[in-house]
């Protein structure tokens, strides 16, 4: 059993501060504080070599909860293209237009890509995993795909923050929305990924919190 209590921290274990928002909104209403690496001093850059989102999600969480000898979360995701076939890894999708590219830049070089595919072709749906470890132990961990969009023409009108590069290109032809224009509910309603991601860290918990011992 995890030893937790409303005072427990839990690391959320990535240096990127998009990652690190979307990690605290999954753990919102359970009896941890989150804290990031810079509140505690610490650095570190896992390998992300492994085969699948889940191993190298793992990878992560053991890796830091072992620098920080306490629970910790890491999460690792990336866009499915089928379209794309060998042309296109998920594991990839931060990493594809270079180490060098700006979120602008992945964003045009995906567009260039898919610029003869329409219709179905431009079907893209999302994977996400994500681990619990805890001072460098693996408690947990899922990989889930969520809902299909496609890849728009155009790019979402308005301000991009840095983070999450596709969702201004990820588009739902049903909702008549990009993907950061959804609500809650409709996330839901499309089998999100990080909603189910969500009610699964609960459970998790919950579990854990009410296990005897």
């Amino acid at each position: 059993m995890v030893d937790v209590s409303q005072t427990t921290p839990v690391l959320l274990a990535t240096g990127n501060i998009a990652k690190q928002r979307a990690l605290r909104e999954l753990l919102e209403g359970l009896p941890l504080h989150p804290v990031t690496p810079a509140e505690l001093g610490l650095s570190a850059d896992p390998e992300e070599t492994a085969e699948t989102h889940e191993a190298i999600a793992v990878e992560k969480a053991v890796e830091w909860s072992r620098l920080a000898g306490m629970l910790s979360v890491a999460s690792d995701g990336g866009l499915v293209v089928p379209f794309l076939g060998p042309n296109w890894e998920s594991r990839y999708t931060h990493r594809f237009a270079g180490p060098a590219a700006d979120d602008e830049e992945r964003r045009r070089r995906l567009a260039q890509l898919l610029e003869n595919a329409t219709g179905a072709e431009r079907q893209a749906s999302w994977v996400e995993a994500l681990a619990v470890a805890d001072s460098g132990r693996s408690l947990k961990s899922w990989e889930l795909q969520g809902s299909t969009g496609v890849i728009a023409d155009s790019v979402e009108p308005g301000p991009h923050p840095p983070g999450f590069w596709v969702f201004p290109l990820w588009y739902f032809p049903e909702m008549g929305k990009y993907y950061n224009q959804l609500s809650a509910t409709e996330k839901d309603s499309l089998g999100d990924h990080w909603t189910t991601l969500k009610r699964l860290v609960r459970e998790y918990f919950e579990r854990e919190f009410n296990s005897p011992g």
